[in-house]
């Protein structure tokens, strides 16, 4: 099966930590997750600039890993990351800010990118948000 997943939620809250969960489980059961979109507070799972106590769990950097392990499609919502100071290197050049935040695996890019996951997966599923 094809799993499209969004999160809205940031690195810190509950439903970050079972979107994480479920994406693991999803690539564990042998399943394809056709791409991950972060959207809203979710931008904040891929930036750079997180710091986790050492106490609880690193799920930007869990993030980043399984992206980068599985090779999968990582898209940060463009408007939602500028909104928040989540910015990869050309935006950062754009908007003549000093540093970027948002490393490799991830890529910015528009709305429509999750509009595109729904229609080539066969579930989108959706963590956070209101």
């Amino acid at each position: 099966m094809k799993f499209a997943i969004a999160l809205f939620s940031p690195p810190h809250a509950p439903a970050s930590r079972r979107a994480l969960r479920f994406a693991q489980a999803v690539l564990d059961g042998g399943h394809e997750i056709v791409r991950l979109f972060f959207y809203q507070d979710g931008v904040h799972s891929a930036s750079a600039s997180v710091v986790t106590p050492q106490d609880e769990l690193d799920s930007a950097a869990e993030w980043r890993a399984l992206v980068s392990r599985h090779q999968l499609d990582g898209v940060v919502c463009i408007a939602a990351a500028l909104r928040r100071g989540v910015l990869n290197e050309e935006e950062a050049r754009r908007y003549e800010r000093d540093a970027a935040n948002l490393p490799a695996p991830w890529e910015l890019s528009g709305l429509g990118q999750l509009h595109e996951a729904a229609q080539l997966a066969d579930r989108l599923v959706c963590f956070g948000g209101n």
